[in-house]
């Protein structure tokens, strides 16, 4: 049974379509990942779950209730993390678990209790008395999420939670989802363009332009590609990619003026290509397949690039 279920989900401003079709499950205890550049349609999906945004067709199901024909009801069953700071800073850190406890009506002495037990468990018991805004930013984003729990919802659903943190706090925050998918048995989704965050996850779907273009776990979406990256470099990567077609019958990409190919026994495939093209190369590598790979596979575009791209649509 699907914990998060959404079917056929599409958004519409104007003229500009921002979802299209979007369907997906996510299991329960899972890690879910939706991968995409900023602007292809994450956020837009982050605001579906979380009954900030009525969706112009579809529908979304999180713990069995529907979020678009009953938000009370979905609300109930999620806890949320805003890619902003939405934390007290004049508060301290109690006080502003009991003030969120508060307009969840949970009991003030059911509230002392559940609080107690959250900041032992997540390591910010002796900070407990300490105003927010003194704390660093993984501290913060921490409280955050044991802010979003206290009404100990289903799913715990996020946006861009790595935003702003450095490695040593991302990998804290990865450690806390991982013990809430664990010990918690909690369910829990989150909005990324980062690829290293996104190949954490147990399960990920790929936006693009407003659609799933790839949807499976980061090793079989890697997996798919068939084989090895190949990357060549050369003065002419047009007429280079016309010779390689014709001499060894595979297709090659054109991503940004370098030459792409997905081959099995990559490291083989480029002795011969150095031998039958002596002097049209310039440089070469191989590699497996990442998920930025993947991206360009199913896009044929580059993930930055096309970030760049949305981002000069927006402006």
């Amino acid at each position: 049974m699907a914990e998060i279920l959404v079917e056929a989900i599409n958004v519409s401003y104007g003229s500009r379509r921002a979802l299209i079709d979007v369907s997906f499950c996510v299991a329960p205890r899972q890690i879910y990942g939706l991968l995409g550049p900023n602007g292809g349609g994450k956020t837009t999906l982050f605001r579906v779950l979380c009954t900030l945004l009525k969706p112009t067709s579809g529908n979304a199901w999180v713990g069995g209730a529907s979020v678009v024909e009953d938000p009370m009801a979905g609300r109930r069953q999620i806890g949320v993390v805003f890619q902003t700071n939405s934390l007290d800073r004049d508060l301290t850190v109690r006080e502003n678990l009991l003030f969120e406890a508060y307009l969840r009506g949970i009991s003030r002495s059911e509230a002392r209790s559940r609080i107690a037990g959250l900041l032992e468990h997540f390591g910010l018991a002796d900070r407990a008395g300490d105003m927010v805004g003194t704390l660093s930013g993984g501290l913060q984003r921490r409280l955050e999420i044991v802010k979003s729990v206290l009404h100990r919802p289903r799913v715990l659903i996020l946006d861009e939670p790595s935003v702003s943190l450095d490695p040593t706090a991302r990998f804290d925050l990865w450690n806390l989802l991982k013990t809430l998918r664990d010990q918690q048995s909690m369910t829990v989704l989150l909005t990324t363009h980062l690829m290293e965050e996104a190949d954490r996850c147990d399960r990920l779907a790929i936006l693009h332009q407003g659609r799933i273009v790839a949807e499976g776990t980061p090793e079989s979406l890697k997996e798919k590609i068939g084989g090895d990256v190949v990357s060549i470099q050369a003065e002419d990567p047009v007429e280079l990619a016309k010779l390689v077609q014709t001499h060894f019958g595979c297709p090659a990409q054109l991503v940004d003026g370098t030459l792409r190919l997905e081959r099995p026994r990559g490291h083989q495939f480029v002795a011969q290509v150095i031998e039958a093209f002596p002097g049209r190369i310039t440089a070469i590598t191989v590699s497996r397949p990442t998920l930025e790979d993947v991206f360009i596979h199913q896009t044929g575009h580059q993930f930055v690039d096309e970030e760049r791209r949305l981002e000069k649509q927006v402006s």
